[in-house]
């Protein structure tokens, strides 16, 4: 599979098969990765892949967290109010995705019970969560973006699927107290991955994307 065939295999997957990918196939996933580029090579990420009954209980921890009706206490920047065209974009993107479900917008419960997904993994069965340290900023967030695309086209390479989910971001408390993070490092998003659970209406949520001439500027 070509490079350019895994971009276009790759999207949001929101409903998983409870088939487990086995651990002599992670490990060389993530082990081929580690080739990801990196500012000055540094390689800020530090990586947690959860699964089985430590996947389960954070998954019921992060819930009940959520449903306390407690805002979000990212431990960085993700208080975006997206404007103009972006927030066209993304009010596209959930329309796509709650009219894959039949959720109508009035649909206040619905929305709040297709959103609680997040937390649930969309029943994957392994979560991964991007950490580094802190004190790297901007550059070390551009290093994990990059690592976590890696990672989303040599999963789509492999027949896997993936959702990355800045919503794993958002509640870091579980997540830290469950996977022993220590202080220097802080959780910046997580993806679920796994086997795509082919008829789900969710998964018939494809985005599109802008014309070519709306984002690129070719000067010579």
């Amino acid at each position: 599979m070509f490079v350019s065939d895994a971009l276009k295999k790759r999207v949001s997957t929101r409903a998983f098969a409870e088939k487990p990918i086995s651990e002599e196939k992670l490990k060389e996933i993530f082990s081929q990765i580690q080739r990801s580029p990196s500012n000055c090579n540094v390689q800020p990420w530090q990586t947690y892949v959860v699964s089985g009954e430590a996947k389960d209980k954070l998954k019921e921890s992060l819930c009940a967290e959520v449903m306390t009706g407690k805002p979000p206490y990212p431990e960085f920047d993700w208080k975006i109010r997206y404007d103009g065209k972006h927030r066209d974009r993304q009010f596209g993107s959930a329309f796509t995705l709650y009219d894959a479900l039949g959720i109508e917008r009035e649909d206040k419960t619905g929305r709040m019970m297709a959103g609680l997904r997040n937390w649930q993994f969309f029943d994957a069965p392994h979560v991964v969560f991007f950490t580094m340290d802190r004190y790297l900023g901007i550059m070390g967030a551009v290093d994990l973006g990059i690592y976590a695309q890696s990672l989303a086209l040599v999963l789509a390479e492999n027949g896997l699927s993936s959702c990355m989910q800045g919503a794993l971001g958002q509640y870091p408390g579980p997540v830290r107290e469950q996977l022993g993070i220590p202080e220097s490092q802080s959780i910046l998003f997580g993806m679920s991955i796994g086997y795509a659970l082919e008829d789900a209406p969710a998964n018939k949520a494809i985005t599109d994307r802008v014309d070519l001439t709306e984002s690129v500027e070719f000067v010579y």
